[in-house]
Order: structure tokens, then sequence, then C-alpha cells
């Protein structure tokens, strides 16, 4: 009898874990992700599961009933989903700018397919994507979400987390952060068009003969690139800026 107790508390732990980790591998934003194999990403969240049984927390109860054991589950798949989020918010500062950046660049109408969602997106979205999540790997912030997942179970353990108000505002707090960084990315390179546009309004009141038109997107366009190329230096330390509050969010 206590075997069956002993297995029946495992198979109870194996399941949260694995509600946790699924929660997580649902939101992480990496391209292509969403559209790989159903089989890949359930995979992906039974091997994570596997490799941290040295944390499997014992469940609250052995025999726990139905409305209880629903409880555990939507408990663990919030938690994990708060930190897929909150990786999302960080990446999803990138793409808010340039998608700001496109339409006044004349990047709108360059559209290219999105890896995430098969859909269109403009080149610079898709761009800023791709940068974000090289530099998520770069920093190794994969990692740093395994090492808090196994941390999670000893700092809340499974079937008893419900949330508080403390990690509520943190993650309120990363979403303000994502519209930050976006307009602090996003500021310089709006500035110099809007200078660029006001140049070539005086000219054409100068020279009412030019058509400027014509040279205006091209012109938008090199100077966007050019902007943003030099400003390509500080995209890691605003990147790893962003992932602090992460990591903080984790940590709580």
């Amino acid at each position: 009898m206590h075997g069956n107790d002993a297995l029946t508390a495992l198979l109870w732990s194996f399941v949260l874990v694995l509600a946790r980790v699924s929660g997580v591998v649902a939101l992480v934003p990496v391209p292509g992700w969403r559209k790989g194999p159903d089989a890949a990403r359930i995979a992906c969240s039974l091997g994570l599961t596997a490799a941290l049984f040295p944390v499997w927390p014992a469940p609250p109860s052995v025999n726990p009933g139905i409305g209880e054991f629903a409880g555990w589950i939507l408990s663990e798949c919030f938690f994990g989903l708060v930190l897929g989020v909150g990786v999302g918010f960080v990446m999803e500062g990138f793409t808010l700018a340039m998608q700001v950046l496109g339409l006044q660049a004349g990047y709108a109408y360059a559209t290219t397919i999105d890896p995430s969602s098969d859909a269109d997106s403009s080149v610079l979205q898709v761009i800023a994507q791709l940068a974000s999540s090289l530099l998520f790997f770069s920093f190794r912030l994969d990692a740093e979400l395994v090492r808090s997942l196994a941390a999670s179970f000893e700092k809340h353990p499974a079937g008893v987390w419900m949330g508080d108000w403390g990690q509520a505002k943190s993650l309120l707090a990363l979403g303000a952060d994502m519209w930050k960084t976006a307009f602090r990315l996003a500021l310089p390179v709006l500035a110099l068009l809007v200078m660029l546009d006001v140049c070539l309004a005086l000219l054409g009141r100068v020279q009412a003969q030019l058509q400027l038109l014509t040279l205006a997107f091209p012109a938008k366009m090199l100077v966007t690139l050019v902007t943003l190329a030099a400003l390509a230096g500080t995209l890691p330390a605003v990147f790893r800026q962003q992932t602090e509050g992460v990591v903080f969010l984790w940590a709580k």
C-alpha cells in the first residue's frame, strides 16, 4: 500500500511539473516554434520535465479530489505562462519599435513572411524578431529559464502557488518596459525622419518644380537603414537591461 502511494505521488509530481513546463514552452517566442510539429513541442516539454526530476516536488495531497487537482493544474499552467509572457515582453519590444518605424520609413510597402506565424509582416519586423531571437540564445536566456524553473519549485511548490500582487506588478512593469524600449529605439530614427520631411518641405517651397515625392521614399529608407546600422551596437545592452527585469520576475 505504501508503494502504491509513493507511485501515485510520483505521478502527481510529474503531471504538475509538466503543466508548469508546458506553460513556458507554449509562449516562448522562438521563430518557427509555434508552427513546428506538435510532437516536437510535446517532446521538448517531456524532456524538460524529465531533466527537472531532481527538483520534482511532493504533491500537497496523494489522493486529491477532481476539483482540487484541477486547481493544481490551473495554478501550474498560469505560473508557466507568466514566465513565458515575461520573455515575450522582452522580445516584442524590438518588434514593436520596428513596427513604428516601418510605416514612417516606407517599409510598410515591402512585406515578407513572418516565420512565427506565416503571415505577411514588414521586413523590419522580421529582422527585429530574428535579431531578438539571436540575442535570446546569445545571452543564454534559455539556460536561465531552465534554472529559474528548477528554483521555482523550491520557492513556489507545485499545487500551492496561485499568484500574488507583487508578481503581477512586476509583470505589468515588464509590459511598460516593452513600450519604453520600443520608443527608445524608435524615437531617434523618427526624429531624423521628421527632420528629413521638414527639409524636403522647405526645398519644395523654394523649388516648386522639383519632383521631391519620388525622392522622399528612397531618402527615408536610406536614412532609416543608416541610423539602424549605427544603433545596432546598442541592441545587446538594451536587451541585457530588459532581461534583468525578466530574471528578477523569475526569482520572485
